[in-house]
């Protein structure tokens, strides 16, 4: 009897980091979990073979030799790349993670991390994948806003917002379910994927995301509302 493959077999993983020691836990474990990888040790040479290659998922570091990942990021999509993008960050501050989602990042995570939890993003991202965002069809609209479910299209003031999978995902979520209290770990199982981390604030750097891209005033949000320790009310 032949043995049935691994669900990861053939999943081909570009990562993109300069850390020599950070490569060599990380190229272990995703081999160890079947994934292929190949591994890029700045930012011109993740997007030559990005461009060049067939990957289904970049792990994309920030802070690199030559370009850095924001770079990366915005010529892979600027060239009509959509493969998934997790970028990995160093940095702190919600702002910088702001910006890679923008630019068309699908998701990130913080140094130091934990693999049990890039492990759980990459699933995440992959079940996604296969799944399809929405059974939804037709369109939305709320003030400005105009959300085209079969063609997963936004548009504001009849301008198109460009928006990745997971926050066109997101966005459909708090449509399906407008007026409800949403938690962030309701919003991590159904939207992610995966459970709450203890550490984790993707959910909140995903909406901050979103109200930067449809809010008339993202710092006083009149759409994707704040409901206090509890999670998000859509009031679209």
């Amino acid at each position: 009897m032949t043995a049935e493959p691994s669900p990861a077999a053939a999943r081909r993983i570009l990562l993109v980091e300069d850390e020599p020691s950070l490569v060599l836990t990380l190229t272990d474990r995703l081999l160890s979990e079947g994934y292929q990888v190949e591994t890029a040790a700045d930012g011109e040479e993740g997007l030559s073979k990005a461009l060049e290659g067939s990957f289904d998922l970049i792990l994309l570091d920030v802070m690199l030799p030559r370009r850095d990942g924001f770079e990366v990021c915005r010529e892979l999509r600027s060239r009509g790349i959509q493969v998934p993008v997790v970028m990995l960050t160093a940095r702190g501050q919600v702002v910088d993670r702001v910006v890679g989602l923008k630019l068309g990042a699908d998701d990130y995570v913080t140094k130091p991390f934990e693999m049990i939890e890039l492990l759980a993003r990459i699933e995440a991202l992959f079940r996604r994948a296969r799944t399809p965002t929405s059974a939804q069809a037709g369109t939305y609209s709320f003030g400005d806003v105009r959300v085209d479910f079969r063609r997963a299209e936004v548009f504001k003031e009849g301008e198109p917002v460009p928006l990745s999978a997971l926050e066109f995902k997101l966005l459909a979520y708090f449509i399906q379910n407008r007026g409800a209290l949403l938690t962030r770990d309701e919003l991590l199982d159904k939207v992610w994927g995966y459970d709450a981390m203890p550490t984790t604030r993707t959910v909140d750097v995903h909406v901050a995301s979103l109200r930067q891209k449809l809010e008339r005033n993202a710092s006083r949000p009149e759409l994707i509302l704040t409901v206090h320790r509890r999670g998000y009310r859509f009031a679209g």
